[in-house]
């Protein structure tokens, strides 16, 4: 017997992808700023490659999936 294929739907309902863009993009424009602020005032003595590495990491994850959620609510299906 032949099955019934499912239609491909989102995890996240379409309602919530302006928000979640408007959210994750301000999370990371908020890391980010914070991340140019440690690098302007902290002294070489006091970096931490671990601290840079994990603020870097983070903003670019907020930003990344912003980003999508961005193009999603613009219609840009990717």
């Amino acid at each position: 017997m032949a099955q019934v294929a499912k239609s491909i739907t989102s995890p996240v309902p379409e309602g919530l992808y302006p928000t979640l863009s408007v959210l994750m993009l301000a999370i990371g424009l908020i890391i980010t700023a914070s991340f140019f602020i440690y690098e302007a005032t902290a002294s070489k003595q006091y970096r931490s490659l671990a601290k840079e590495l994990t603020t870097g990491a983070l903003a670019s994850l907020f930003l990344g999936f912003g980003s999508l959620f961005l193009l999603l609510t613009s219609g840009v299906y990717v």
